[in-house]
This record gives C-alpha cells, structure tokens and sequence, in this order.
C-alpha cells in the first residue's frame, strides 16, 4: 500500500549523527524539535538495498516554487498532508519540483571532505543546528513509538522517514508506491529569505509512473544531463489587460518534432496543442484554452507527450508572477 502517515514536520534541527559506516542500510540521522518542544528523529537514507547501491541527489541552493506558499508555519511541528496536488505534498514527477536531469550519484561515505552524501547532508544540517532560525521541513512518513529512541534517546520515540522518492519502485518495493507523497527536506534561510531544498532518489525508481498508482510504466532512465527534444521555454502568466495567457515552447532536437496528440497541463486542466510540425531550433506560442489557466499565484506547467508521458514541466511563485506583462522564461 502507499505511504501512510504522510506528511510534513515543521522543527528546527538540534543534532545530528553520521551511521553509513556503522549499520547495514545506513541514515543520516537529524535530531529535530518543534517549538512547542516535542522531539523527532528524521531518518534519512544515504544508501539503498538494492543495486546499484549509492542514491541520486538534487541540492538547491536558491529554490523558488509556489510549493514555499503552502507549507506550515516554521518550527509547528507534524501535519499531515492530503496526496493530491494543490497541497503542501510532494511530487518528483507531477510537482515539477526540479529537472531530474541535474541529479547526479553520490556514495554515502568515504574518506575526505565533500565527497559523499553524509558530507553533503551536514554542509546543510550543521548550519541549521547553529543559527537556529532556520527552519527545517522534512516530508515523509512518521513513525511514533513508546519506547525511547534508538538513535538520540528522548521519549517517546517519535521521527519521520522515507526522506526519498517514493513511487517508480522495481517489484520488490512496489507496494510503498503513490503520487504525492515523495519526500524531502527543505530550510528556510531566514535571514537571506532564501529556501534550500534537497532531494533525493534511488537509481532503481522510474520517472515515469502511473498517476493513480505510482507504479512504474518505463524502466528506471540512465542518470546524468538529458536534452528533452520539446521544452517549455516561456510562459506569460500576469498579462496586461484583457491578454490571454500564453506558453512558448522550443524544439531542441535535430529533427522535426508532430505535436499532434501533446498537451499542457496545469496540474487540473489539459490543453491540447495544435496540429503542427515544429522544425528544429523553432518555437511556438500557445495562447491558454480549454479551461487551462496559468494564473498569478504562482503554478506548475507540464508538458505531455501523445502517450501521456511527461516530456518536461516548469513552476513559478507568486512572486515571480507578480509583475504584469512580463514573460517569465525557464
């Protein structure tokens, strides 16, 4: 069945500790508290079970999505999230969160400095647990227990898990799958008012996955840079006047691509793109239609092949939508 217990913990980070030398399927453990003082463990994997072992990671730095609009006040503790777009929840695939392309490999521990997951981890963590206004969000399962906790010892037993994608898995795991409900860790640099987001994916996961089930329908990709052949590559989301909203879209192949049968999607409404040949290197404009809206309170576009498949997929905040005229470009 898909994760239960999904959610998100609004804390602040306390401490934390490395384990990929110390157990079979090691964490990095977080020792978090909200403000209202309950304590949680945030267990995060930085090696898989299967192979091949070492996890895709994604770490941004200065992460802008109308995701930030939706989440819990800081340090607020648990709260569950609905899976379903529109909500604090995550999506790897349908949330638009980031390219999967950018994700790169990285072992759990080795010696040096900066040179594995742990390490990448604590750049973060560390400072958090320092300046203690930065907020943590950690999205996943909670797990509560009776018993004190194994790792930093506070009772009740209390953490969050799953900090990983979770959907696309091989047969063995194919049971935890879902949409929205992937997990995640993200901070807010409050002082810069700058949000850091890391996430994290097993190399065996497929990124392509049913939108009822989460199930896999095609083989886990290859991993490194990937040139979609159709990207969208602007969008006018606060036009002027009585302007219709519009998606600019660029083929970035050598050959000629049909759109007949793609679509836009703005997470509720499908807009069917017209019946044209795009050339190589040529754009096209698509005015909004058919119930599809981009709206100025920030959004998520997606762009699906004639099968369905997401070919590539876009967000903006409501801040970046803010000033009327303005193309936004990505």
């Amino acid at each position: 069945m898909p994760v239960t217990n999904y959610g998100v913990l609004a804390a602040r980070a306390v401490e934390s500790q490395r384990q990929a030398a110390s157990v079979p399927t090691p964490h990095y453990q977080i020792h978090a508290r909200d403000d209202g003082g309950t304590d949680y463990r945030i267990a995060v994997n930085v090696r898989s079970q299967d192979s091949p072992p070492n996890l895709l990671y994604v770490a941004i730095d200065d992460f802008h999505h109308p995701l930030t609009q939706l989440l819990p006040p800081a340090g607020s503790g648990w709260h569950l999230e609905p899976s379903q777009p529109g909500t604090a929840s995550l999506d790897f695939i349908r949330g638009n969160l980031f390219d999967p392309a950018t994700m790169r490999v990285l072992p759990p521990d080795v010696p040096g400095l900066d040179n594995d997951l742990e390490d990448l981890l604590d750049h973060y963590v560390q400072r958090a647990i320092t300046d203690q206004t930065i907020a943590l969000y950690a999205f996943g399962q909670r797990w509560p227990t009776d018993a004190a906790d194994t790792v930093f010892g506070f009772q009740p037993g209390n953490g969050v898990h799953d900090i990983h994608m979770n959907q696309g898995n091989d047969a063995a795991h194919a049971g935890d799958d879902g949409v929205w409900q992937d997990g995640g860790l993200l901070l807010h640099v409050a002082a810069e008012n700058r949000w850091v987001a890391i996430f994290l994916a097993f190399q065996s996961q497929a990124w392509h996955t049913d939108d009822t089930t989460g199930h896999a329908l095609a083989p886990a990709r290859p991993t490194g840079p990937r040139q979609e052949p159709v990207r969208i590559a602007a969008a006018l989301v606060n036009p002027l006047d009585s302007a219709t909203e519009t998606v600019t879209l660029v083929n970035t192949s050598a050959t000629p691509v049909n759109l007949q049968g793609w679509r836009l999607s703005d997470q509720k409404n499908l807009l069917p793109l017209p019946d044209t040949e795009l050339q190589p290197g040529d754009s096209t404009t698509v005015p909004a239609a058919n119930g599809f809206r981009l709206g100025e309170d920030g959004g998520v576009i997606s762009l699906l092949d004639p099968a369905g498949l997401k070919v590539h997929g876009v967000a903006y905040t409501r801040q970046q939508a803010s000033a009327p005229g303005q193309t936004l470009t990505f």
